[in-house]
């Protein structure tokens, strides 16, 4: 079974806490603090292994976890960091962030790895917090979440040449003649349900890889028939040859037929419209083609495309299609990356430290830094209560409270903390 898509949910490793410590010795009853920073958490890391074909793996497994980092110690020790979890994906796989439909990596190459979920960084240990006025420090920094995300994978065929058309129009015949590959053939519209793929050798120096996508119909770039199912494979390919029943044995003009899937293809991927293409004109062996090919060759190479006959029932013209495409592969890049502007590298979103807003004559304050902030703070402590205060004046929290016109004796909520405001 081939499949070409699926969606897991993908979570980095949380960063280890940082511990509360202090020196204890013999004679030393009150050393200074010595609790060690967290260990980093693991990242979620991608990696194109070249003997995967298919995303079926992720049809069974949908959840994937890196490990976490461990919680520092006494004695300024640093806890172990988590180990990265390695996701390994067939070549040509594009990793999208489901709520967005951000491009997060195009995977190509053998090899090729991107972090796709960075984990958390460890919290700072105490000791971190001593000042001249500040000796005891009697809180630490808990360490940061990983990154959750949920993503959808889409696996979009590394192939040089796509054979593109109609139903019925010949491609899987084209396919089995001049590749190892033994697609299913038959009279009737979408045989062809899964792209099929095969190797054209020419000779011991020269050969490509030819896939045979699912016909095309009117309508597809809106979902119509198989419609974008197919439509996505045929990105990767650097060069088509546009099939077409030249003979009309379906009653379908020759013409209308190319037009109309190359305005699917317009419409769907403009970049795809401009992919180049050779027309291979088929079923010659039908009576009554030659006069047809005329007119049709004439109107096509008239437009700048360059037109050959074949009939893939009779192997004519096969080898000399075969041919002319390797020569014009030469000429085009290797690879066709499909966003070539990303960085494929993880980029940190942007995050407003915190936002403020009001329910009733409740103030309600949240966001990522002033979650953290709750968490580290050991409300027990008045210097760690004392270090809380002091950010939110830093932070701009108390001014952004005052601008919602906060009046003393106000309840302001942070999560799980309620306390009273008073200047």
């Amino acid at each position: 079974m081939f499949i070409d898509s699926a969606k897991i949910l993908i979570k980095a490793g949380k960063g280890g806490d940082g511990a509360v410590s202090f020196h204890r010795e013999k004679y030393i009853s009150k050393g200074g603090p010595d609790g060690g920073d967290g260990g980093r958490g693991g990242s979620v890391i991608f990696i194109v292994d070249q003997g995967l074909r298919t995303l079926q793996d992720f049809r069974y497994k949908r959840k994937y976890k890196a490990d976490d980092g461990q919680n520092g110690g006494a004695k300024n020790c640093s806890g172990k960091s988590g180990e990265d979890l390695i996701v390994k994906v067939p070549p040509g796989t594009i990793v999208k962030e489901e709520e967005t439909g951000r491009i997060i990596a195009d995977l190509v190459q053998p090899g090729q790895e991107v972090v796709v979920a960075k984990g958390g960084k460890g919290g700072a240990g105490n000791q971190h917090f001593a000042t001249p006025t500040r000796q005891i420090p009697n809180f630490a920094k808990p360490g940061e979440p990983g990154e959750e995300l949920s993503v959808i994978l889409e696996l979009k065929l590394l192939a040089d040449v796509g054979l593109i058309g109609f139903p019925n129009v010949g491609k899987s015949t084209i396919l089995s003649m001049v590749t190892a590959a033994t697609p299913k053939i038959a009279n009737y519209h979408f045989t062809t349900i899964n792209p099929n793929l095969g190797v054209v050798n020419l000779d011991s120096e020269s050969g490509f890889v030819l896939a045979d996508i699912p016909g095309i119909i009117e309508g597809a770039h809106e979902g119509i028939g198989l419609g974008h199912e197919f439509l996505k494979h045929i990105e990767r390919t650097r060069l088509l040859i546009h099939v077409v029943d030249v003979s009309g044995s379906e009653g379908r003009d020759p013409v209308k037929d190319f037009e109309v899937i190359n305005e699917e293809l317009k419409h769907y991927n403009p970049i795809l419209y401009e992919r180049p293409q050779i027309v291979a004109a088929n079923k010659m062996d039908v009576t009554g083609a030659q006069e047809k090919f005329n007119e049709f060759k004439q109107v096509l190479e008239s437009r700048g495309y360059t037109v050959l006959s074949i009939s893939a029932a009779t192997s004519q013209g096969l080898k000399e299609l075969m041919y002319f495409t390797s020569k014009k592969l030469e000429e085009l890049p290797e690879t066709v990356i499909i966003t070539p502007e990303d960085t494929m590298e993880y980029v940190e979103r942007d995050e407003e430290p915190f936002k403020v807003s009001k329910e009733g004559d409740v103030f309600i304050v949240e966001g990522k830094w002033i979650k953290k902030l709750v968490a580290s703070t050991n409300f027990g402590d008045y210097e760690s209560l004392q270090h809380f205060q002091r950010s939110l004046k830093r932070k701009g929290v108390v001014n952004a409270l005052e601008s919602q016109g906060i009046q003393e004796g106000n309840l302001v909520k942070v999560y799980d903390l309620e306390f009273e405001y008073f200047k």
